[in-house]
């Protein structure tokens, strides 16, 4: 009969050695600070929306369009980007949205060109 304390500690070895090869994310510039809010001196953000229910919308200021499919919220922000470049990009994910499509509307963005993504919180009530 083999100690089982034994078999644990094998298991256990093997689970650190392999835990950060399987991990995967997306990179994201996380601030400094605790958060600050945007300086009126940026030009107007694209807002990216997830909302509860798996939809998806992008406000370019003067148009709020809601997107069927993330390659064309791709396409809109991409274009976006060529014609007003440096345009500050924030992620606005409903507290009820799952993690899945906040990621998911993350890599959209990735892929369209955005360096730099901001998250829109609430502040924290007493």
């Amino acid at each position: 009969m083999v100690p089982y304390i034994d078999v644990m500690m094998v298991l256990l070895v093997i689970f650190i050695a392999t835990a950060p090869v399987v991990m995967q994310g997306v990179t994201v510039d996380l601030p400094q600070a605790e958060s600050e809010q945007m300086s009126e001196e940026l030009k107007t953000p694209i807002v990216c929306t997830a909302d509860a229910n798996g939809r998806y919308f992008v406000d370019l200021g003067d148009s709020h369009i809601e997107v069927r499919e993330l390659n064309e919220l791709t396409a809109i922000v991409s274009d976006h980007l060529m014609t007003r470049p440096g345009s500050p990009v924030v992620v606005q994910g409903d507290a009820r949205a799952s993690y899945d499509s906040v990621v998911q509307l993350m890599n959209a963005l990735k892929k369209a060109g955005v360096e730099s993504v901001g998250l829109v919180t609430q502040p924290i009530s007493n």
